[in-house]
């Protein structure tokens, strides 16, 4: 699985977020756009899924920006991921609805791999919150 910009960025923002905004201080794209080096365009594509999703609300006005809507605890990297990838899946063949279209599901020797690997991924990502990697305890060691 190799992860698209768009995803690196949404988490990358959502981090900024976590930091630097709530309720009384959202924090505008060009203020994100200065942060983060991304482009306030690219990051209007890639907070309309994240509002989509529930994770961002925007505040319009003089004093308006956006922010969080759930805590960083709340929110995994799994989240991040399966909201601006679909899914966590390694293969195609991992998600239930395409598999069952695949007339070599039943007889596949590599499919049980595929899945396999997959749920750790995703136990793993989930197990990563925005509040983890802000407080630093998220390290290569563990």
């Amino acid at each position: 699985m190799k992860l698209s910009a768009r995803t690196r960025y949404a988490a990358r923002l959502l981090l900024d977020l976590a930091q630097h905004g709530n309720s009384e201080n959202p924090v505008t794209t060009t203020t994100l756009s200065e942060v983060s080096g991304i482009s306030v365009q690219f990051i209007e594509q890639i907070l309309k899924p994240l509002k989509k999703a529930g994770l961002v609300s925007s505040v319009r006005g003089a004093t308006g920006g956006h922010m969080l809507t759930r805590s960083p605890e709340e929110i995994s990297i799994g989240d991040v991921i399966r909201i601006m990838e679909g899914g966590v899946e390694l293969t195609h063949c991992c998600q239930d609805d395409i598999a069952k279209e695949c007339p070599r599901t039943e007889r596949c020797l590599t499919r049980v791999v595929w899945l396999r690997a997959s749920r750790a991924l995703e136990k793993e990502l989930d197990s990563i919150s925005l509040k983890d990697l802000i407080d630093g305890v998220v390290t290569l060691s563990e």
